[in-house]
């Protein structure tokens, strides 16, 4: 039994949204113009076989954060290493070899390049699977060949039903479904 003010999750599957098939790339650009100047779905996603140029700009989606990681993550990989070889050289352990002076910062180079593409790779993969929900073991595939020969426009719920299959079937949709998520998020 929940307390007061909390919600319960719901047993069976959610309702995940009404998908339309189109078939061509021209058609879903098409589309997605459309679902997007008429303002009544909030959210909606293409799934394509290739990538369409310029499709992510039609569908007025944000630049990926992706870039600003692995840069971060580069920048503290080259000052670690710097620090660490510094600390080592000049305060630790000091030793005078062939009168070089005990900061020499060209002989931190290689470490420093490899700190910098270690650490920048590893955060761009965590953050690759972070920022993509992944791994994703709750939800199935809406159609198996979405990826292989079909575009598709999903318009995610909570949307009349009616309302969503109605609007695709207008901008072209060869083909129109509803679709549940199993389980809850």
């Amino acid at each position: 039994m929940s307390k007061p003010g909390e919600t319960s999750k719901p047993a069976g599957p959610v309702p995940g949204g009404v998908v339309g098939f189109f078939d061509d790339a021209h058609s879903l650009v098409e589309a997605v113009k459309q679902v997007r100047s008429a303002n009544k779905f909030k959210s909606f996603d293409t799934y394509t076989p290739y990538p369409i140029h310029g499709l992510e700009k039609i569908q007025g989606l944000k630049r990926s954060p992706l870039p600003y990681v692995t840069f971060g993550a580069g920048i503290t990989g080259t000052c670690l290493a710097f620090l660490i070889q510094y600390w080592t050289s000049v305060i630790d352990w000091p030793v005078n070899i062939g009168g070089k002076p005990l900061n020499s910062w060209p002989a931190f180079v290689p470490v420093m390049f490899e700190l910098t593409v270690l650490l920048g790779g590893l955060a761009t993969v965590a953050a690759m699977f972070l920022l993509n929900g992944l791994p994703n073991t709750k939800r199935k595939a809406i159609d198996p060949s979405l990826t292989r020969d079909r575009f598709a426009l999903v318009i995610d719920a909570p949307v009349a039903e009616s309302e969503a299959s109605d609007f695709l079937k207008k901008v072209g949709a060869k083909e129109v479904r509803s679709f549940m998520w199993e389980g809850w998020f």
